[in-house]
């Protein structure tokens, strides 16, 4: 069975798809604008998973951030697209998801020069699942008091991906 590369949707200013690419050819230097997702998980108890991204990992390796992140497929819905990611990242199963902030959209610039140039809708969704990582995706993880966060990306924002410090400032109380 031939292992296929993942693709993104690329889109337009508007977020109108025009295309697609492998996913490792599109994250550059001069990243194309594509469409892709974040997602904040919360438990029963109102605790927000936090995730360190790998050490492996091309953007960002070893920083905190929210739940999970990723691209839908070309043809696949970003609830499925969340679904799938959930279960790869986080070994999770998630429900009750809810668009949160639809139109947030960033771009940023990791250190290694790699830029993240994203139309990113932000989800929330609960699980009552114990994460099981995957080593080449998460390093480790966290249950932590929303307002807990806040205050950590707040007095230290280099310990946190960009798109959580302003994510976290467009959330709604």
């Amino acid at each position: 069975m031939t292992h296929l590369p993942e693709q993104v949707v690329l889109v337009d200013d508007a977020g109108s798809a025009i295309g697609v690419a492998d996913k490792i050819a599109v994250h550059t230097e001069d990243t194309a604008l594509h469409l892709a997702f974040s997602c904040h998980v919360y438990n029963p108890d109102g605790q927000l998973l936090v995730t360190r991204r790998a050490l492996s990992k091309l953007t960002w390796p070893g920083v905190w951030t929210n739940s999970f992140c990723g691209h839908p497929a070309p043809g696949e819905t970003q609830e499925a697209a969340i679904a799938r990611r959930a279960q790869l990242e986080l070994g999770i199963t998630v429900t009750d998801l809810q668009l949160v902030i639809p139109d947030f959209r960033y771009r940023a610039i990791d250190a290694s020069g790699i830029v993240e140039n994203e139309i990113c809708p932000v989800y929330r969704a609960i699980t009552v699942d114990v994460p099981e990582p995957n080593p080449s995706e998460v390093a480790e993880f966290a249950w932590v008091e929303p307002e807990q966060l806040r205050a950590a990306a707040a007095s230290a924002p280099y310990a946190f991906s960009p798109w959580l410090g302003w994510q976290l400032s467009r959330w709604p109380d």
